[in-house]
């Protein structure tokens, strides 16, 4: 089970964890910090940025690493480790300048060097990274001209390059700590603040980096924390034991909007919630079972049940954001009737078991449907796993989960909505079958392939809509999932609390963070 942090009991228990990882006088200090504390729903799943794919372990890792570029406030990218770029008139070569006088946070210089190691690891199938299926594919080369040239040649044209190179899994890692192996627990970046300790049940403990480039951090400390407990959150919040809390259960955004001592962020989310179908095992693997319960699952009920109605019911696996997403008419409205003729269709009239595995703050979504798809029939077993042992249930291959008879996962993703291909290919497309990618019931369809594959190439922006409408269609009638919902991105904020923000998809930016008590 997910635990929140408690406070440590002891000042020397305090003392010692962090004479671990600094001086004396570091330690001294560290009892006068500004620290602002981060709640979070579930804990980081590693600190490597590219041996994960979660948004709230990105969250975590963001203050610390830096990539080539950066998505600032404005939604638009920036420099940031690369100063400026330009690309071939092929779009297959692309020559980053990088900034100078950069050191990672184990002293070691950053230079082209560096930055063509961090990519060389992206490119190494051998290491099982789980984030490197979303570059690896695009690098056919990486070389550093000179010490502060990068020249990186893609294997297709692929005109969304720099949006994926906003990604944490694009960070630029330390070298020297990458050759120790020890990045997935000692996370070594260039970034405004560096780590101080991971404490695996409870917090991670991030302080500002005196050495850091750019414009310093504004307080000297964040603590990241986290609970699976909605009513944890929302009572962290109210104590002032936490100062952000992310995401912040629907269910309490209406007091903290009304509370004065208190700031609600409620932003267009980007996340699709969505129920992965096993289409290898029987008998999910009949389309028609698929579209049955699509249409037994009522939507805007789940919305206003578990959302507040702070969401949209999804009607595509692309968020409701323009230009790409599919602007057609949902195409599993709640019909009972229909779900049931499709069954008997399939010859499974009388219903059928399945599992599906969820992580506990996603439980009351299986619990829903369990009732929503009794109504036709099928018994829907639930298994509420904590967060490490969903990862390895949800990830593991197709004869693994046959043996386990896993039916479905529940899951949510987001691109950001910046990149149509980064929310269709890693859970659609047949080379990211889990484990090397997230798509987690299995499916392929060589035209969808094919189209994702056109679209991404084609610069021409009204040629990339029809491609992707047409991939969203596909998935839509061919249903590899149950799509659920698209939430509202919501951030509960004490008072005082600034420079916050919100990339849509839930991500907080809390690197320039400041606190005024």
């Amino acid at each position: 089970m997910l635990r929140h942090v408690e406070a440590l009991a002891l000042r020397g228990i305090a003392l010692a964890c962090l004479a671990v990882v600094g001086s004396t006088a570091g330690i001294v200090r560290a009892e006068a910090q500004t620290t602002v504390t981060i709640l979070q729903s579930e804990p980081p799943r590693s600190m490597d940025p590219a041996d994960q794919t979660a948004t709230f372990t990105g969250d975590v890792l963001e203050p610390m690493y830096e990539g080539l570029v950066a998505r600032g406030e404005d939604l638009k990218v920036h420099p940031s480790l690369a100063t400026e770029w330009s690309v071939s008139e092929d779009g297959l070569t692309w020559t980053f300048h990088l900034r100078e006088g950069v050191k990672f946070h184990d002293g070691s210089d950053f230079d082209a060097e560096a930055a063509k190691a961090s990519f060389e690891r992206l490119m190494d199938e051998s290491l099982g990274l789980a984030g490197a299926g979303r570059l690896r594919p695009l690098l056919q080369s990486v070389e550093a001209s000179d010490p502060h040239t990068l020249t990186i040649v893609l294997t297709r044209n692929y005109p969304a390059f720099l949006d994926l190179l906003t990604s944490a899994q694009a960070s630029i890692v330390s070298p020297a700590e990458a050759e120790k192996g020890d990045l997935g627990r000692v996370p070594v970046g260039t970034g405004p603040f560096k780590f101080v300790e991971w404490s695996s049940g409870n917090y991670v403990l991030e302080e500002a980096n005196p050495d850091y480039w750019g414009d310093k951090a504004k307080v000297e400390q964040l603590k990241w924390t986290w609970s699976a407990e909605q009513s944890v959150m929302n009572m962290a919040l109210q104590t002032g034991d936490a100062d952000i809390v992310n995401p912040l259960p629907p269910v309490f955004a209406q007091g903290v909007e009304n509370n004065p001592d208190m700031d609600l962020i409620a932003q267009s989310g980007s996340a699709v919630f969505w129920i992965a179908l096993n289409v290898q095992i029987e008998p999910l693997d009949d389309v028609k079972v698929r579209q049955a319960l699509n249409y037994a699952t009522d939507r805007d009920a789940l919305v206003q049940a578990l959302l507040r109605g702070y969401g949209t019911p999804a009607d595509s696996p692309l968020a409701p954001i323009p230009p790409y997403h599919l602007d057609e008419a949902q195409p599993y409205p709640y019909d009972v009737d229909k779900a049931k003729a499709l069954l008997e269709e399939a010859g499974v009239a009388d219903g059928f078991s399945m599992s599906v595995a969820v992580q506990e703050p996603e439980a009351n979504i299986a619990e829903a449907l369990q009732g929503m798809w009794a109504k036709i029939g099928v018994k829907l077993e639930i298994r509420t796993l904590e967060s490490g042992v969903w990862t390895k249930a949800a990830f593991n291959d197709p004869d693994a989960k046959k043996a386990d008879n896993l039916g479905s996962v529940i899951a949510s993703w987001s691109s950001g909505g910046f990149n149509p291909d980064q929310q269709l290919r890693p859970l659609y497309d047949t080379d990211s079958w889990a484990p090397a990618g997230a798509n987690l019931g299995f499916f392929s369809n060589e035209e969808f392939d094919q189209l994702l594959d056109t679209a991404a190439s084609t610069a021409d922006p009204a040629k990339r809509k029809e491609l992707y409408d047409q991939a969203q269609r596909i998935v839509n009638t061919e249903a590899p999932m149950v799509l659920l919902y698209v939430k509202q991105d919501l951030v509960g904020v004490k008072k005082g609390i600034e420079g916050i923000w919100v990339v849509p998809g839930g991500d907080v930016r809390a690197a320039y963070v400041d606190k005024s008590s």
